[in-house]
């Protein structure tokens, strides 16, 4: 996997939190790899990649971490992971991916993203990529804020 797809979705996922969380303080975590077929945390959205590299990027947080930021987007105290929770924490990966992929067709490389799907529940695990029996390593990135960890968890690999 190579950095240069990486960093716009690493740099853009700091920024938008500070952006969003209304300068919040975001920390990024120690970097590391995990089979894509390990479990998530609780609620996972997902954006597909296609063009001159597949894959996907993946924001991984518990229910607690979504309930706190999709709070703080919306101005108000959500208690439930109800529509307006998971449409917001929709909206923060399409934020994200958006404008990382922006950056990514600025240097020159040419793909398409899908919309986020969101998943929630207990015990979910995100498989192999799509046509793939081995499991390809994604790269974590944890950015650890005041309102919860997000890991920002990518496996993008060129087209064969």
């Amino acid at each position: 996997m190579r950095v240069e797809y990486i960093n716009p979705f690493v740099e853009t996922s700091y920024r938008v939190l500070k952006e969003v969380l209304g300068d919040a303080e975001v920390k990024r975590g120690d970097l590391y790899l995990k089979s894509t077929a390990m479990p998530v945390m609780g609620v996972a959205a997902l954006v597909g990649l296609a063009g001159d590299v597949e894959g996907r990027v993946l924001f991984d947080m518990t229910y607690e971490t979504a309930l706190n930021i999709a709070s703080k987007m919306n101005g108000e105290q959500l208690k439930d992971f109800d529509d307006l929770a998971k449409a917001t924490i929709s909206e923060l990966a399409n934020l994200i991916t958006a404008q990382a992929v922006t950056k990514l067709h600025e240097l020159g490389f040419k793909f398409d993203l899908t919309p986020p799907a969101l998943f929630a529940g207990e015990k979910m695990e995100i498989a192999a990529l799509a046509g793939q029996s081995e499991n390809v390593e994604a790269l974590i990135v944890p950015l650890i804020t005041d309102f919860g960890k997000i890991e920002v968890n990518v496996a993008i690999r060129e087209r064969a």
